[in-house]
Order: structure tokens, then sequence, then C-alpha cells
């Protein structure tokens, strides 16, 4: 475990939006808006000594668990905007991380994380193997209005769609990225409530990892502010994601 001499409990990063990131609108994609908080988060626990390298010498990993991203505004092709970040809470297996992103001194997009440790081996949450007593936390200061919540899918769910996982889905830790999961169901989504940015906010409960060759099945059901995905495998519900709009 080695920390930066740059390291800093809240962290900033800018990014400046490049085409391949966008919709043809001109506006960043949700999907890559998810994994900008997402690569943020990671450098910040690179310098803190809590990265996935410094990790896996006790086979462990962070994965997402909840997320909910509030929307104002969506940044466009060549905005450079800046991704605040720091760690509200970090005890044992489990932390909650807020990530706030500005386009100059306006905030747009406001993120909650639920983050738990893995062991890649057995595969089953376990007590983070690093010290993060280093890591200030922030028990009072949030990013978004409303915390994440466990979604309920329960219900009559319409509009089946079909998917393998394949391996452009997977990542480092050897199964589906949590951003696939938001990109499938999306792929599903009306397309002028994308490129109309009529979407308020994405909340995501990630609650079993899939991987490579498994068959899976997106299901949704729509009401009039509020539209509910769940992906199954052999019916048991692996993500579920709720947009307001």
């Amino acid at each position: 475990m080695s920390i930066s001499a740059n390291f800093t409990s809240v962290y900033s990063q800018e990014w400046e939006i490049n085409f391949l990131q966008c919709y043809p609108n001109g506006y960043l994609k949700y999907t890559d808006l998810c994994n900008i908080f997402q690569l943020t988060a990671g450098f910040h626990a690179e310098l803190g000594g809590i990265s996935f390298t410094d990790m896996q010498h006790y086979n462990q990993a962070w994965v997402l668990s909840r997320m909910r991203v509030e929307i104002n505004n969506l940044p466009k092709w060549r905005d450079v905007v800046t991704v605040k970040t720091w760690i509200k809470s970090l005890e044992n297996s489990r932390s909650i991380r807020c990530l706030e992103m500005y386009l100059g001194t306006e905030k747009i997009i406001g993120c909650e994380t639920f983050w738990a440790v893995f062991n890649t081996n057995t595969r089953r949450p376990e007590n983070l193997a690093l010290p993060n007593e280093h890591f200030e936390k922030f028990p009072n200061h949030d990013a978004t209005l409303i915390k994440f919540s466990k979604i309920n899918s329960e219900g009559i769910f319409e509009n089946s769609t079909q998917k393998k996982v394949a391996l452009s889905d997977l990542d480092i830790i050897n199964h589906a990225n949590s951003v696939k999961y938001l990109e499938w169901c999306l792929d599903t989504t009306d397309i002028n409530l994308i490129i109309n940015l009529k979407i308020k906010s994405l909340e995501m409960n990630y609650l079993k990892e899939v991987a490579l060759g498994e068959k899976l099945e997106i299901k949704v059901l729509e009401n009039e502010d509020i539209i509910l995905y769940k992906i199954c495998k052999n019916e048991a519900v692996c993500f579920a994601l709720k947009l307001e709009i």
C-alpha cells in the first residue's frame, strides 16, 4: 500500500467531454457519465492506497452495490467539467462515496454510491484488509437530495428483451461491468426520453454478478413519471434500475 504525497480526503478531477462520449444530440451519454464517476473514484482510491492494485494483494476489489444520480443538466461535447469526490462512510466491508459534477461553478449533477469489498477468489463480501484512517470521512456532506434506496422490483413487468453476456461486457474482475447493466436497459428505452434530456435521475441496485455467456432477460414497468427495469437470470433479479422523468 502506498499513499501519494498528493493525497487529499476530498479529490477533484477535470474531464473534457469528447465526441465519443456523446449522444447524437451532442450531450454526454448517461453511461459515460457513470464511467467518469467511477474513474474519478478509482483515481482517488489509488492516491489513497486502497485501489484495485493495492487490494489485489489480499484478493479484494471494490464492487458497486447501489448508485443514485440526480441530474440538473448534462454537459456536452467540448465542455470541461470538474468532478469532486469524498468518502461519506467506510466501515468493515462497506463504503458510501459521494460525487458531484460542476460546469464552471455550477453543480450540474450529484451522485451517491454504495460500495462493498469483494473477494475475487471466493466471490463473497469481506472486510477491507487495508487501513483507511488517513481518509477523513464526511458523514454529513451529501451530494444528492435523496439517498440511494432499495428499488421495488415487484409488479407486472412487460416488454421483455433477451441479452447474452459478451466478452465486451466484462471488466477486470471478470464479470459484467456495472455500467453495462445501465447500457442494456437504456438501449431498450424510448430514444426521445434520452435525446430530449428528460431523465431527472437514475437509481441502480446491483444484486448479483453476471458472467460471460450467461443469458439474461430485461423487463420494464412504465408509469407516468417513473420507469422501472429489472435484469433477471433464471428469474432471479440481478439488477434493478429506476428512471425518474
